[in-house]
């Protein structure tokens, strides 16, 4: 799914400059976080929300907007980005591991909420929830769409994807 016309109008951003403040946030994050570069691809039609081998961390918004930040990768990966962020080898799905995607994807909401919001006020982040196991679905409980941004980092795929909501 991708941002309806409507929804874009009620938050007054096109699904392109979410996809774009997704991109930049994720580069950023990254580049300065985890000496990693992202080549990022265009967004996907469709939402996945079925993974194997795989992590997902996830950010709320509350405030003038509402909705989920979430960054999805297989585990293979996640070593290799915990490694580098934390600068130890880690090599099994471990605390280390969850406590580094779950970071990511709070600075991802972060970069994303000062955006969104007149200089962060407006926007609250929950607390990162962090997801994993040979086998799940992540589903959203409600009607929003959503952007996801597939990106390329050492031979894999990640995705970031944001549901994004203007509260009245």
């Amino acid at each position: 799914m991708t941002l309806n016309p409507g929804v874009s109008r009620s938050t007054s951003f096109t699904e392109e400059q979410v996809a774009g403040y997704v991109i930049n946030a994720t580069r950023e994050v990254f580049s300065t976080m985890v000496m990693m570069e992202v080549l990022d691809s265009f967004p996907l039609k469709e939402p996945v929300s079925r993974f194997k081998c795989s992590i997902t961390g996830m950010v709320g918004f509350a405030g003038t907007y509402s909705g989920v930040i979430s960054i999805h990768c297989p585990v293979a990966l996640a070593l290799k980005i915990t490694s580098n962020m934390l600068g130890i080898d880690c090599d099994e799905v471990n605390e280390d591991l969850n406590d580094a995607i779950g970071e990511i994807a709070n600075m991802l909401g972060g970069s994303v909420k000062q955006v969104l919001s007149k200089g962060g006020l407006d926007v609250k982040l929950s607390i990162p929830t962090v997801i994993s196991g040979e086998d799940y679905t992540v589903n959203s409980l409600s009607d929003n769409d959503c952007v996801v941004v597939p990106f390329t980092v050492v031979d894999h795929t990640l995705l970031v994807g944001i549901t994004l909501k203007k509260e009245d």
